[in-house]
């Protein structure tokens, strides 16, 4: 990762961000959220398409011979990342109610959320296995602490957050879609903007994962945050240099 590079265009981008017509940033927000989304329910399996996923948000609508939990996940993702915005708006640091509040959101009408899990959880294909319970309540509590006290640059901060949360897999399910919010507010309360990983590039992103989980190598997974970061910095910065011609 060039972090300097991501620097250096992220401070091209800040100078120059109010120069973009409001409404242009609207529909570039409005999509990235859809494309989040989706993106983020489908690689935990959700079927629903990203026109489908249009129609449930934007306009209210059911999409027929689909399950009402896939509703329920889009729904309540998108509500989810609503509250991550609201959070970020505030100022308010990352933290286990925060947290605890996301993964309860992401459960509405699926399952009591925001509980931590009793049972063993195994993660089918995967080379790690999350800790047993007892022993999860100690790492998820070294999680919160290390959370506050971690010597990264955002980016790494961004990836090791995901990547530990879900590797210590607090919640009985939810854990992946909870862990892309985290990644993101991270990104975001430190000045970036957020990212989506795409259901396409699913097999890189486990294997990052695993390579965190079973290795402790983050190098993989704060290299593919990095690049995502990097194409959402340039597409701004192409839509500036567009005005500025």
């Amino acid at each position: 990762m060039d972090y300097a590079r991501i620097l250096r265009k992220k401070e091209r981008y800040d100078q120059a961000k109010d120069k973009i017509p409001e409404i242009t940033v609207k529909s570039y927000v409005q999509a990235f959220e859809l494309e989040f989304t989706h993106n983020s329910t489908a690689i935990e399996g959700n079927t629903l398409t990203l026109l489908e996923t249009k129609v449930v948000l934007e306009e209210g609508q059911s999409v027929g011979g689909k399950q009402l939990r896939e509703i329920y996940e889009v729904v309540n993702h998108h509500k989810a990342y609503q509250y991550v915005k609201s959070c970020i708006s505030q100022n308010r640091t990352l933290d286990e109610a925060i947290i605890k509040d996301i993964h309860a959101m992401l459960m509405n009408h699926i399952m009591i959320g925001g509980i931590y899990r009793n049972v063993e959880v195994y993660i089918s294909g995967a080379g790690h296995t999350p800790p047993v319970p007892n022993e999860m309540f100690r790492q998820v509590k070294d999680f919160y602490y290390d959370l506050a006290g971690k010597s990264f640059n955002a980016i790494e901060l961004a990836a090791w957050t995901h990547a530990e949360f879900v590797r210590i897999h607090p919640f009985a399910d939810g854990n992946g879609r909870t862990s892309r919010l985290l990644m993101n507010y991270q990104l975001m309360t430190h000045g970036f903007l957020p990212v989506s990983i795409t259901k396409e590039s699913r097999l890189e992103y486990f294997n990052a994962l695993d390579a965190y989980g079973v290795h402790r190598d983050l190098e993989p997974f704060i290299d593919m945050i990095a690049a995502l970061e990097e194409q959402q910095l340039d597409r701004y910065l192409g839509m500036i240099d567009r005005l500025d011609s």
